[in-house]
């Protein structure tokens, strides 16, 4: 308890006295969850406190301006907002708490803690939008990243600094796949994100990992389905800021956003609540911008040395990978990972789909003989996938393929070999090594 208070004297002993006199607005128009205030100059990105009597006050982040009105959006709901309430400017605009103090604590996109753990007293900030660098900043990716997934290390290699997205479909498997990395992945740093996702999920995940010497580095930030689309991408922005932060401290950070789909779908309901029109099925260019603006944030660093391993979930509806989210992602991702429907209905966990999944940094940064292993093994098990209705049939003649028959006496540990328990770890050597035992010695 007293080092809290200390730490309370402490922020307030360098925090400057703000003596300038405070303005404020008064809330003229609600509608559909847009507000709009007057007589307020703050810039887009501030918050507001809106006062609506006996005490309680609402947060809102300031979206837009139009003939002399400030557009917000409320953090939360609505009720009991009435016309005419006065709106007060709070923060510093633009800016977000960050801090080794985030690590070991699960907190929302306003840096509120939710684990039931005291306030978090950061004095850091960094900018909501990051710090723009130049394109000769990014070091190249040159050092593999162990993942603790035999199938991704051994086909699909990550590098330190990397930007890979998980592809797939409602209830494919996403979820379990970036538990098991964050298990088994080797990062100084890991910072969650969890947007848009389902309360639950976010209950058992932080019950899992922010235990032991893993909690202990690892930061989460949470916003469910349920909340504000302005406060869930508030807090996607929030998480990629802490990991820039502890980049720019020269740590290796494994920063995991869950899900990019759900980003793109605030971004999506503010760009339609600011009037603009829909393209791409309904979504607004700026709403495919921001995941372009988030992802590009991840990566190395040459001036600190210290690097971004971004791992971004992305929903593909209707499993339909023409998508424009997933378009998007993968055209500006440095890697996908698709999961098949197809193969979990098999029984097959994780469903990697192979042949669909591609790692364009693997050929930097693993030995030419993993890669020729990791093409052999792509070319047997597409080769079956492909005819498997063929052969089930009984219309394939043996001796027709050579490949396809290598591929049929295989296919039951070509799939033992892509699938894997849940606390399974299997390291980037030990990867390697069952590759070649499978297929190393086949003509």
């Amino acid at each position: 308890m007293l080092k809290q208070f200390d730490t309370m004297l402490d922020e307030l002993a360098v925090a400057p006295i703000d003596l300038s006199p405070r303005r404020f607005g008064r809330v003229t128009a609600c509608d559909g969850g847009l507000i709009e205030a007057s007589g307020l100059a703050v810039p887009v990105g501030g918050l507001c406190r809106i006062d609506h009597g006996k005490g309680q006050a609402l947060t809102a982040e300031v979206i837009g301006f139009r003939n002399g009105r400030t557009m917000m959006m409320l953090l939360g709901d609505t009720v009991l907002l009435r016309p005419g309430v006065p709106v007060r400017a709070e923060g510093r605009p633009g800016m977000l708490p960050v801090g080794e103090q985030f690590l070991g604590r699960a907190v929302d996109g306003q840096g509120n803690p939710i684990d039931g753990g005291p306030p978090v007293h950061a004095i850091a900030d960094w900018p909501a939008g990051g710090k723009r660098s130049g394109a000769l900043d990014r070091a190249s990716v040159t050092e593999p990243f162990d993942t603790g997934i035999r199938a991704l290390n051994a086909l699909t290699t990550f590098g330190v600094g990397q930007r890979v997205g998980i592809m797939a479909g409602s209830g494919v498997g996403k979820s379990v796949l970036i538990d098991m990395i964050a298990q088994g992945a080797q990062a100084d740093i890991v910072v969650v994100g969890l947007i848009g996702e389902r309360a639950r999920e976010v209950s058992d995940f932080v019950t899992r990992h922010m235990r032991g010497e893993t909690g202990t580095r690892t930061a989460v930030v949470a916003v469910p389905a349920d909340h504000a689309a302005n406060l869930r991408l508030r807090g996607a922005l929030f998480a990629t800021s802490l990991a820039e932060y502890f980049r720019a401290q020269g740590h290796r950070v494994l920063l995991i956003q869950d899900s990019l789909t759900r980003i793109a779908h605030a971004a999506r309901e503010i760009g339609i609540l600011l009037g603009e029109p829909g393209a791409a099925r309904g979504y607004p260019p700026s709403a495919l911008s921001a995941i372009t603006k988030l992802v590009e944030r991840a990566g190395n660093s040459a001036e600190s040395g210290g690097s971004i391993t971004g791992l971004y979930t992305v929903l593909a509806d209707g499993d339909d990978q023409n998508d424009p989210v997933v378009d998007t992602a993968r055209s500006i991702l440095d890697g996908h990972i698709v999961l098949s429907r197809e193969l979990a209905q098999r029984g097959q966990y994780p469903a990697v789909d192979v042949g669909a999944s591609l790692s364009r940094v693997m050929n930097d940064v693993v030995p030419p003989h993993q890669v020729q292993l990791a093409r052999k093994f792509r070319a047997l098990s597409s080769s079956y996938e492909s005819n498997r209705d063929l052969v089930l049939m009984g219309a394939y003649r043996q001796g027709a393929d050579a490949v396809l028959d290598r591929g049929i006496a295989l296919a039951p540990r070509l799939a033992a070999f892509l699938s894997q328990d849940v606390g399974e770890r299997v390291s980037l050597p030990q990867s390697l090594e069952q590759l070649e035992e499978l297929i190393g010695n086949d003509q």
